[in-house]
């Protein structure tokens, strides 16, 4: 099996599946005090309607002296600046490292004057640079930004979640302007025992300026915005967001309100900020970082990713653009119009647009962290264990097992795809079905990782763990894609035409002649029915 070894090589299979950037995402950040286990863990959904969801990979390896790196942008494989390659780069497996760090993001773009489309470095090679050269949190936190203060930030703003198992870092950033060399950017760390979150828009406003164990910022973060015109104020006023990416209705509603969404899940009280993620600047603004009122779990954060703000005023299963069967689903373009006035449909945190996501957990008691992987919409898939040990890659999620144009009945992208897309046809009684699937599937998941982790606490050798740790993912990736594609068997029979097969434990009921039961016909819900008869008038009344 061939492994990506370098920036370039990821960033010519990128190519081949994604020409724009991954500018819709959300992550979570969840500090070691406020998780349930005492582990750090980050999500990550990377939404784009043209990335191909699969798992990358670099050995640890050892280079020589005076060799050079070529840099290739990840969004557009458009090549940048050479730079120096490190003497020895870690293991990295999607996001995370073999040192447990993990790097997320989330895109924001911010004001347009900041960006130098010359400069030499992007978001997507720092991200994947640094796994290959930290140790820790703040070791890539000083790597970002090193590289990005020598070659130049090429990209538009960005917010990056970067965790080990102590700590969590927001650090947000964008350029130093047009043609100049350099970046702007701040970092802070989330304190022990809080959660935090970002989804497109900046969200660090003023920060202090004098406490560098728990806040780091570039030299010009102030000048650059008096150089600009963009801010004239008192430096310790200063606030990142709101001068390099001010708030506006979009900025809320499709950004902040994914926010809001997993707050008021992770703490109650977090309702209160309803109207203002609705889009009512005039209200209290969403904090950067909140304190749960319970102990968050690796399974309430993957969930909290396949959020639709169910129970909120914005809860995409109620509105009539649901349809009869509820879906929490809408189409593009978000923003429309009818006589002359502009329409918004909800940005959720679960999208249709998702190449991949994860849930990385960070753990200080444990040698192996675990990137918990899937393809596709959170929602309608299955994150499948990639320990912090594994060198091979599942076929399942093998970069190369077919592409955004081939598909491929061996790949986890395809497979999650199938179901997704038939879910979203009748999906109040589809999605049941998938609930039981992805439930089933992840808890015994999750019992098979408790009783994994005691079987290779006692392999020291690292070879041999690693052997196991191969194993074990390779297993359970199969398991899963196997299962999964059972279940769209399974739905394509009990669901075809409009119709509802009936079953026992799982098995399709026949008559004592073997002959296939009478199928349910379920009616649209009175709200549907009454919707026609608004439209349609006495056309389709019965005389």
């Amino acid at each position: 099996m061939k492994q990506l070894t370098n920036i370039a090589l990821l960033s010519s299979v990128l190519a081949l599946s994604t020409m724009t950037k991954v500018d819709a995402c959300t992550n979570f950040l969840v500090t070691p005090g406020a998780s349930a286990d005492g582990s750090t863990m980050v999500t990550y959904a990377a939404d784009s309607h043209v990335l191909y969801g699969e798992l990358y990979f670099w050995a640890e390896a050892n280079h020589a002296a005076g060799s050079m790196l070529e840099v290739r942008e990840w969004d557009t494989n458009r090549l940048l600046s050479p730079i120096a390659q490190a003497a020895h780069t870690w293991r990295v497996i999607g996001n995370i490292n073999q040192h447990q760090v993990t790097i997320a993001e989330t895109t924001f773009g911010g004001k347009e004057e900041l960006t130098n489309p010359n400069a030499g470095i992007d978001y997507g090679s720092l991200i994947y640079i640094a796994l290959q050269r930290s140790s820790t949190a703040l070791e890539a936190v000083k790597v970002m930004t090193s590289l990005a203060e020598e070659y130049g930030f090429c990209s538009a703003g960005e917010s990056f979640s970067i965790a080990d198992p102590k700590e969590a870092w927001i650090l947000e950033m964008v350029g130093a302007g047009k043609n100049k060399k350099g970046a702007t950017w701040v970092a802070r760390r989330i304190p022990d025992g809080y959660v935090s979150g970002h989804a497109n828009q900046a969200r660090i406003t003023t920060f202090p300026k004098n406490d560098p164990a728990n806040c780091l910022y570039s030299k010009n973060v102030v000048a650059t915005a008096r150089e600009l015109g963009l801010y004239d104020g008192k430096d310790e006023d200063f606030s990142f967001a709101d001068t390099y990416a001010p708030l506006d209705f979009g900025a809320v509603r499709f950004c902040e309100a994914r926010v809001f969404s997993g707050f008021r899940i992770m703490n109650k009280e977090m309702m209160k900020y309803e109207a203002w993620a609705m889009g009512d600047l005039t209200q209290e603004r969403l904090p950067l970082w909140i304190k749960p009122d319970h102990k968050i779990t690796k399974q309430e954060l993957a969930d909290i990713m396949r959020d639709h703000y169910e129970g909120t005023q914005m809860d995409m299963t109620q509105d009539v653009g649901a349809g009869p069967f509820h879906c929490p689903y809408r189409w593009r373009p978000m923003e429309w119009e009818v006589d002359g006035q502009t329409y918004v449909h909800e940005r959720a945190i679960a999208t249709q647009q998702t190449g991949f996501w994860f849930v990385s957990q960070m753990r200080s008691f444990n040698p192996d962290g675990i990137l918990w992987f899937g393809c596709d919409d959170a929602n309608t898939s299955v994150l499948m264990p990639m320990h912090t040990s594994l060198t091979e890659v599942p076929e399942q999620v093998r970069v190369g097992n077919g592409d955004l144009l081939t598909f491929s009945w061996t790949s986890a992208f395809w497979l999650m795809n199938w179901v997704a897309n038939m879910t979203y046809s009748k999906y109040d009684g589809m999605i049941v079905d998938v609930r039981a699937a992805q439930q089933s599937l992840e808890s015994r998941m999750d019992a098979a990782v408790a009783e994994f982790d005691k079987v290779i606490a006692n392999i020291p050798d690292p070879d041999r763990r690693s052997q196991r740790v191969n194993t074990f993912a390779q297993q359970w990736a199969k398991t899963v894609c196997d299962e999964w594609k059972a279940l769209g068997e399974h739905q394509i029979i009990k669901y075809i035409d409009g119709n509802v097969k009936p079953e026992k434990d799982g098995k399709f009921l026949r008559t004592k002649d073997n002959y296939p039961e009478n199928p349910s016909h379920p009616k649209y819900d009175e709200k549907y029915y009454r919707n026609i008869v608004n439209e349609t008038g006495d056309k389709l009344k019965e005389r």
